[in-house]
């Protein structure tokens, strides 16, 4: 909220008019049918204020690109992407997939994402077909409120007339309820490194595993760095607070739905030189682990 945004009214009509419904565009691929040494994918880009894509969506679509390219029987259980250059909205975005390795259990990809013919996310991911073994994870917080009882973005943004707070209350496809609070405005409480936030999408969407997946590596790049913001005492109105995700790790355990309530876990270990280090757990309602998370980013204060 801190920049001027970008403006441009079709792409906002046509986002706010079902936010879900743009996830799923974004998330649907075209096949350019070219093939070199990779496969090329081409998709559009979300619009979102500030005019620069959001990181999750990149994510999102670099794992979809990979997807199409492995067979039905292997699924994802890792992806570690690096974030190059901030994508420009109105642009399409390419993605070539280059078929590293395919092997008995495990299959690997590396996707490339270009825009203007500069990369903007490199991401390598790791597929296996199911397999038993050994089980075991950690347990979920517990006396924590219910998602029905903590505010929604749009309760605690709606009042507010400015382009960012608007889409965040009413236009992203996920909603997200923050335990204790959220630092959209304010730092609330204890300035401690560490916080959890409900979320799910704000509409069902088609049974499809992968689709799934693929959505939840959207939204675990919403709030992880909020650990950081919190344990300082930023909001994400704070003037002069620049932010930007560097890189993004994340290991699936378990299928689960993002339509339905999950929880996701997060703290920072460590901040320095620049730089913070946010980890997440994400917990399905009944206390699944689902997926791990992590991501270092940028983040600079205002300067004194």
């Amino acid at each position: 909220m801190t920049d001027q945004p970008h403006t441009d009214q079709p792409h906002t009509a046509e986002h706010a008019a079902d936010p879900l419904a743009g996830l799923l565009t974004a998330l649907d691929l075209t096949d350019t049918g070219a093939r070199t040494s990779e496969d090329i994918f081409t998709g559009p880009s979300q619009w979102v204020p500030l005019g620069r894509v959001f990181g999750g969506q990149v994510l999102a679509q670099s794992l979809v690109a990979a997807m199409r390219t492995i067979p039905d029987d292997r699924f994802v259980h890792s992806m570690h992407g690096y974030f190059l250059r901030p994508g420009d909205v109105e642009l399409p975005i390419t993605f070539s997939v280059d078929r590293i390795h395919d092997g008995r259990s495990f299959s690997t990809r590396r996707t490339q994402a270009y825009q203007d013919g500069s990369p903007i996310l490199s991401m390598i991911a790791s597929f296996q077909i199911e397999d038993a073994g050994l089980e075991h994870q950690v347990e979920m917080p517990a006396d924590l409120p219910d998602p029905e009882s903590l505010p929604s973005a749009a309760e605690v943004l709606g009042a507010l007339d400015h382009p960012v707070a608007k889409y965040w209350a009413n236009d992203r496809p996920f909603d997200m309820r923050h335990v204790p609070s959220p630092i959209f405005l304010s730092v609330e409480g204890a300035h401690v490194a560490h916080q959890a936030v409900w979320i799910k999408a704000v509409g069902t969407l088609p049974d499809d595993p992968n689709l799934h997946r693929a959505a939840l590596a959207y939204a675990s790049d919403y709030s992880i760095l909020e650990p950081i913001f919190r344990r300082h005492g930023l909001a994400w109105v704070t003037p002069g607070l620049k932010a930007a995700s560097l890189d993004h790790a994340m290991w699936w355990h378990r299928f689960g739905r993002v339509d339905e309530w999950m929880l996701y876990v997060q703290e920072s270990p460590n901040a320095i030189g620049g730089r913070g280090l946010s980890l997440g757990r994400i917990f399905d309602r009944a206390g699944r682990l689902l997926a791990s998370v992590a991501q270092e980013g940028m983040v600079r204060p205002p300067r004194a």
